[in-house]
This record gives structure tokens, sequence and C-alpha cells, in this order.
């Protein structure tokens, strides 16, 4: 008790009024930097000694700064009267509110990702791979459609839903996913195989079977960019592939043979 009293009459060093507060020193001088609280006078030995009104400010400073009040806005709001005072703090609370809304919307994201294409694809294209899927398509073919969709929905969105129906309609046509799926062995062929032009061949020739599927969305060819964007989705993964790349470039050729407007940079 005695030592108590003596610690009181005195005051508290910074480091007693640091643990008092339940801050570090660091955040005490800290605080005194941004001038949040005074820093007492120095005693006749030269030490800063913290008494009642000072732990009090560092109190308020810490509870506001805990609260979520900017630092830099403390100061300001200590200095306030009662009704500035109580409309900083609707201000803040509104800011949290968004804060924790937005946070809140991160972490749902951030659970969605265990859904993997999920979260960057709608349901109508995850339905495009599971298909892909039972029908046979090895993981790596799904896999390189599932980045080409991903691509699609964020560079041609105007025409996504396009690009998902001519999807669709393609893996109703048995003969057509057969092709796919020689297309998509063809990736471990050399590139000069003569296979490779037979294959081009009967795709465009199945292609061009059904001029109404190929023909451009309204619009959408007008756009200066459309070309580049829609040739990044329609080759991706190509350049890993010099066989497939071929393959690509023997179709577009016989479309555009026919007539058909092939989007190319």
């Amino acid at each position: 008790m005695t030592d108590h009293t003596d610690l009181t009459a005195g005051g508290l060093t910074i480091g007693q009024a640091a643990a008092f507060v339940g801050v570090t020193i660091k955040t005490v001088r800290h605080y005194h930097r941004l001038g949040l609280a005074a820093e007492p006078e120095r005693d006749s030995s030269g030490y800063r000694r913290y008494r009642s009104a000072d732990l009090l400010r560092l109190v308020q400073a810490r509870t506001l700064a805990g609260a979520g009040v900017p630092l830099a806005e403390i100061g300001d709001l200590l200095a306030a009267d009662p009704e500035r005072f109580a409309t900083a703090v609707d201000d803040v609370d509104r800011r949290l509110t968004e804060r924790i809304e937005d946070l809140t919307a991160r972490r749902d994201t951030l659970r969605r990702l265990a859904n993997g294409d999920r979260v960057l694809l709608p349901d109508r294209a995850c339905a495009i791979l599971d298909r892909l899927a039972a029908l046979g398509f090895d993981p790596g073919y799904v896999a390189t459609q599932r980045e080409a969709l991903v691509l699609a929905r964020a560079l041609i969105p105007e025409i996504f839903d396009t690009f998902l129906t001519r999807m669709e309609h393609a893996l109703d046509d048995p003969e057509f996913v057969d092709l796919t799926a020689r297309a998509w062995a063809a990736r471990t062929w050399d590139p000069d195989d003569p296979r490779i032009e037979e294959l081009a061949s009967a795709l465009a020739g199945k292609l061009l079977a059904d001029r109404a599927r190929l023909a451009t969305p309204a619009g959408f060819g007008r756009q200066p960019d459309a070309a580049a964007r829609y040739d990044v989705v329609n080759h991706h993964g190509a350049d890993r592939m010099p066989s497939i790349a071929r393959l690509n470039a023997l179709v577009e050729a016989h479309l555009r043979a026919a007539g058909i407007d092939i989007h190319r940079q």
C-alpha cells in the first residue's frame, strides 16, 4: 500500500504508464508524436512523470484507436464537443460497417475458392466443364477449357453467352465430340504430321455444316480491339502445343476460304 501511494504521488514512469494503460512504450511515444497526448513535464531528476490526467488521455486515445478510429482523427475527436463527437463516432461506425461488409465478402470469396471453378465462372460454364469430364476428356483438356472460359468471361463478356451456347451445342453432337477428342490427342503429334491437315479439314467441314453458329454477334466485330481479345481466348494454350497451333491455323484457313470472318490479330 505504501509503495502504491509513493508511486502515484510522484507520478508514473513512461513504462509504468504504458503498462497501466495496456499499450507499449513505443505506442505512448507515438501518441505523443501525433499530438494525441501531451508529454508530461520532467521532474527534478529529469524524468517525465505521468499522472491521472495523462493516463486518462492515453486511455481515451487507446480506446478510440482500438475501436477503429484512424489515429489521424483521434486528436480532433477528443477535442470535439459532445455533438461533434457523436457525429464523428457515427461516421466511424459507418466506415467500420462498410469495412466489415467488404471483409465478409472477401471471406465468402475465399470460402468459395474451395469449389474451384465456381468462384470464377457461372454455373452454366461449370456445367459444361462437368460434361467434358463425363464425356471422358482428360483433366488436362478440362483444365485448358476452364482457363479459356475464365479468359472469355473477362476479355469478351459481350459474347460469353454465345461462346457457352456454341460449346453446349458442340457437346450435343457425338461427331464433334469425337473430332474434339482427336484434336486434343494431336497435341502429341509432330507439327508436320500429315494427319493434322486431314483433321483440320474434317473439323472445318463440321463447323461449316452449320454456318449460323459461326456468325459474329452483332456489334462485336466493330470494336477496335475485338480481334485481339478474341484471339487471346481462341488460341489459349496453343503456344505451348505447336501441333495444336498448326491445327488451329489450318482450320481457320479453311473457314476463311469459305468466306467466314475469323477474328484474328
